[in-house]
């Protein structure tokens, strides 16, 4: 069965392009050619129905993503399909299922059977949390547990995988020469380390690259191809380890879309605000266009407890420069694992940082909703504010807990109203006359 790339290039359009184009937007054609030529992704399991399709790349909006998942620690069905509630109605493009407890199949399975946008996973985190669970090392997994877990993943319906393909031994090298502050901080980046380094082979996500197409191509699930050595503080950005890996993701971007498989870059990361562009115009070049899909970036390391703030202050910046998606991060991000409050807070701020980037961009129509507000604001039509606010529920609170709901100015100003007071000055200009 053809994937959506093969049939782009036969300019068929198939009901999932059309489905998207329209929530996008934007006419089939520049979907057909965005898939033809890697620069645009549909993530969409030919296995599962999705409600909310994107498009994710060259000409669209800027999408966002929220993580959810449990961990070992603590693990609830209930609370990761609250969390998944609370991201689809704050407005997350798609979510990712990090769970790494030993009920993550249940939850997985729970998550796909209600998320009606595309869903990605972790297949390594699985694998080498099973194992470690059953005692073994993480060594003493086999290659053939790893692809068979990818194939799991994609057979029960995921729609994109993070796959950390370009963590070579000739990047491992490098990153021991260079050396780092903070070593590996990406889990699936580490635990491919570690395997690589006791068993003294190369990554076999790799090597044997072709499997992974194979099975992809079969469920026409697209690759996120991860940046396991991103840097995960200011100090390590842009090292030579991180470079080596992209260069190798741009590799395997050339063969994932030749064989018809679409395929979007992982990027970082912790990185200061000046070296943002470099690194977006560096993939762009390096991976031919695909679309960037970025983690923040974080642009400061000392802000525990605020780095949504910091991720969106990245975010907005990357994605005027050209990334394409911007994965939240929450106020829990380096202190623990995020609730359903912070994965609202998550999404509400990367999708700020999104829509800034969208106007930044021109993008047709991405300033409607704030010349709308505007005018909310200007005749005091506090419901119509409310209602294109990104998140109606926070803004309606916070201005009714501190007056009547009936006040038709705000407790900030109050009677000293600067619209109201300009609005009585022009009045009287325009009497004068």
């Amino acid at each position: 069965m053809e994937t959506l790339i093969e049939a782009a290039r036969l300019g068929k359009e198939t009901e999932t392009v059309r489905r998207t184009a329209k929530l996008e937007g934007v006419p089939v054609e520049q979907i057909l050619m965005g898939l033809a030529d890697g620069t645009i992704v549909i993530p969409h399991n030919r296995t599962r129905s999705i409600q909310r399709p994107v498009a994710i790349g060259r000409g669209m909006t800027v999408k966002t993503n929220a993580n959810i998942g449990s961990s070992a620690d603590r693990e609830s069905t209930e609370e990761e399909l609250e969390k998944l509630k609370v991201a689809v109605a704050c407005g997350a493009s798609t979510v990712m299922d990090l769970s790494t407890g030993p009920s993550w199949r249940s939850i997985l399975s729970s998550i796909l059977e209600r998320c009606p946008v595309p869903l990605g996973t972790v297949p390594l985190y699985q694998i080498f949390g099973e194992a470690m669970r059953q005692d073994r090392e993480v060594a003493d997994v086999t290659e053939e547990e790893i692809f068979s877990a990818v194939e799991d993943h994609c057979r029960m319906g995921v729609d994109y995988l993070t796959l950390h393909c370009g963590v070579t031994r000739r990047a491992l090298d490098l990153l021991k020469g260079q050396g780092r502050k903070l070593g590996i901080v990406s889990r699936g980046g580490s635990l491919l380390a570690e395997w690589m380094e006791k068993n003294g082979l190369e990554n076999p996500l790799y090597q044997h690259f072709h499997r992974l197409i194979e099975i992809l191509h079969e469920y026409d699930v697209t690759f996120s191809l991860g940046d396991g050595l991103r840097p995960g503080c200011l100090a390590d950005a842009s090292d030579q380890a991180q470079i080596e890996e992209l260069i190798s993701l741009g590799e395997l971007q050339r063969r994932s879309h030749g064989a018809g498989v679409q395929v979007m870059i992982e990027g970082p990361g912790h990185v200061p605000i000046h070296k943002i562009e470099e690194n977006i115009r560096m993939q762009k070049s390096l991976c031919n266009g695909a679309p960037f899909y970025v983690l923040g970036p974080i642009v400061t390391d000392i802000a525990p407890g605020y780095d949504h703030i910091t991720s969106a202050i990245g975010g907005a910046l990357a994605a005027w420069y050209g990334a394409d998606f911007l994965c939240y991060v929450t106020p829990a991000e380096h202190l623990r694992l995020p609730d359903a409050d912070d994965v609202r807070t998550g999404v509400i701020s990367a999708r700020i940082a999104a829509h800034a980037a969208d106007i930044a961009r021109g993008l047709p129509g991405s300033r409607r909703p704030d010349d709308l507000m505007a005018e909310a604001r200007s005749e005091f039509d506090w419901d119509a504010q409310y209602e294109l606010a990104m998140d109606p529920v926070t803004a309606r609170r916070e201005r009714n807990e501190a007056l009547p709901s009936d006040s038709d100015v705000c407790s900030m100003c109050g009677h000293l109203c600067a619209l109201k007071t300009s609005k009585r000055a022009f009045e009287r200009n325009r009497e004068k006359q």
